[in-house]
């Protein structure tokens, strides 16, 4: 009996308010990034001027985060292809949870730090944020580690979502990556299971064989 693929249509797509919110952000948390190690290796004018950059950087990345988030919440994203192994369907909503999390705490530590250690949080040289919490220097050796910890653990979850994304898009194609892209994925194509007949389990030997063969 001939097999004829059967094409899938994956429903749902994701809005272009959350794909460019998706972009643009992945964008600002690589710089972010970045800025965080050059001011950790420079202690000359050059760390001033980027922590003038850090501050207003975060407190935005904040701020669209919680905007992404509610989008998120009142229009789910497509879900993810039926024959992705479950433990990768695991840890792709795991990484998304932890990615929307380090996405909200790193920018409220790093202000409650900043507070906590009696400097201001200036976004600009006239626009200064209030403190979140008393000066306190335990405090603000404490959330300082933290602060860092969490940006060694950014970076770790930002590399594997990259490389997810990868997978996705160069090895296994199954439109995941489109979806982020253009909104819209990329119908998949499946074949039906073949019988469990005798004569069909030995059929599917003998064309294994030829192909081993080859």
């Amino acid at each position: 009996m001939k097999h004829t693929p059967v094409m899938k249509e994956k429903t749902g797509a994701f809005s272009f308010a959350a794909r460019v919110l998706h972009w643009l952000m992945a964008a600002m948390i690589l710089a972010m990034l970045f800025i965080g190690v050059a001011m950790v290796a420079s202690v000359s004018a050059l760390h001033e001027w980027l922590l003038h950059i850090h501050k207003p950087l975060g407190i935005a990345i904040l701020i669209l985060a919680i905007v992404r988030f509610a989008i998120r919440l009142r229009r789910p994203p497509p879900p993810l292809p039926e024959d992705l192994p479950m433990i990768q369907q695991l840890a792709a909503h795991a990484s998304h949870w932890v990615l929307y999390g380090l996405m909200i705490a790193m920018p409220l530590i790093g202000w409650a730090m900043l507070s906590a250690g009696g400097f201001p949080v200036m976004l600009s040289e006239s626009l200064r944020l209030p403190p979140i919490v008393p000066v306190n220097p335990i405090a603000f050796a404490v959330l300082r580690q933290l602060h860092t910890y969490l940006a060694f653990l950014l970076f770790i979850t930002f590399l594997a979502h990259m490389a997810a994304a990868l997978y996705h898009g160069l090895i296994r194609r199954d439109g995941v990556l489109a979806s982020m892209v253009s909104g819209k994925r990329a119908p998949t194509f499946s074949y039906p299971a073949i019988g469990t007949s005798e004569a069909d389990r030995h059929r599917s030997k003998q064309k294994q064989a030829v192909r081993i063969g080859k």
